[in-house]
């Protein structure tokens, strides 16, 4: 692995939901591609944060912490580049999750708009347990336990980094200047819409996956809404509304002013539009095809980077931790 020197650390992760969509590569990935040569980037599949809400049923955690991390190395992580864990390989978040516990007032828990955010769209009125409560916490060590100072994330998630911050600053105040406070690094990509017009999840099933076969790919985007107002060719379109439009500006379609003069004169159909974008997609996904069928074939080698991401992982965090743990005078000498 090339040594890393004078790099700002940055860190982000995501939970295990097995294999990826388009929403997730325009949404972060296409973004974390693009971080690796300016920072030392450490990406973390977080699969205690996944424990808090689907901890009932575990049986699919492991595959889809492989469908995972191959869709990352196939879209163009890269190992030799950036430092790939998996979250419970390095125990030493855990630890530094229990000390920044007894530090964080359970109100700042219970403000956190992102999990209201989550209690409405899961039905909930309260936090499923207190894993669920304090995974702020938990992820503030995920992000301090190596001392990133910036973190890549979309505007919904900025809330976490204030939390992680605030956790930061509060440490440094009671126990001496151990951490830095991050910034978020905000990406400028657009929430990715589904084919129904809803954001894309793989729990509405209305998502474009990155190994989706051809035809599949066609005919979800022949199905995906557009401009409902545009219901003729020769009507007058809005393709600031149009979801099958946004799609052709993040694939870089060269065509994408004349499609747009065109669809605003009406001189341009929905039809046309969704023909065009499904060889546009098609094209896009036949690049990270054979990649990922090299990943499919030999999951030992995801394991194996993983592991040996998580070693070096490792070797910063313990670091960290033993310099908290000195700092709240937690590094006992019994023996002298």
């Amino acid at each position: 692995m090339r040594v890393m020197k004078d790099k700002e650390i940055i860190f982000s992760g995501m939970r295990p939901t097995g294999r990826m969509h388009i929403g997730h590569y325009f949404g972060a990935l296409k973004n974390w591609v693009g971080l690796q040569d300016k920072y030392k980037c450490i990406f973390g599949i977080t699969d205690w944060h996944a424990l808090t809400t689907s901890f009932e049923d575990t049986t699919s955690l492991e595959d889809n912490i492989i469908e995972m991390a191959a869709d990352w190395l196939s879209v163009g992580i890269d190992p030799e580049k950036s430092i790939l864990i998996l979250q419970s390989w390095v125990p030493e978040h855990a630890e530094l999750h229990l000390l920044f516990s007894m530090i964080t007032p359970v109100g700042w828990l219970e403000r956190n708009p992102v999990l209201k955010e989550q209690l409405q769209d899961m039905g909930l009125k309260e936090a499923v347990g207190y894993g669920h409560l304090g995974y702020p916490v938990l992820m503030a060590s995920d992000i301090l336990i190596y001392k990133a100072v910036k973190v890549p994330v979309g505007e919904d998630q900025v809330p976490h980094i204030e939390i992680t911050r605030e956790i930061a600053r509060r440490f440094n105040y009671l126990y001496g200047e151990v951490f830095p406070e991050p910034q978020a690094l905000l990406t400028e990509a657009p929430r990715i819409l589904g084919i129904d017009g809803k954001k894309m999840s793989k729990s509405l099933n209305n998502y474009i996956g990155l190994s989706e076969p051809p035809e599949e790919v066609r005919k979800k985007v022949r199905s995906m809404f557009t401009d409902p107002e545009k219901i003729r060719l020769s009507d007058a379109g809005h393709p600031e509304r149009c979801n099958v439009f946004s799609l052709h500006r993040l694939l870089d379609n060269p065509r994408l002013v004349e499609i747009e003069k065109d669809c605003r004169e009406g001189k341009w159909g929905c039809v046309g539009c969704k023909e065009e974008l499904s060889e546009l997609m098609v094209k896009f996904l036949e690049k990270i095809v054979p990649h990922r069928e090299k990943y499919q074939r030999e999951k030992h080698l995801v394991k194996e980077i993983l592991w040996e991401g998580s070693k070096k992982a490792r070797q910063l965090a313990q670091a960290t931790l033993e310099e908290a743990k000195e700092a709240m005078k937690l590094n006992y000498d019994f023996q002298s």
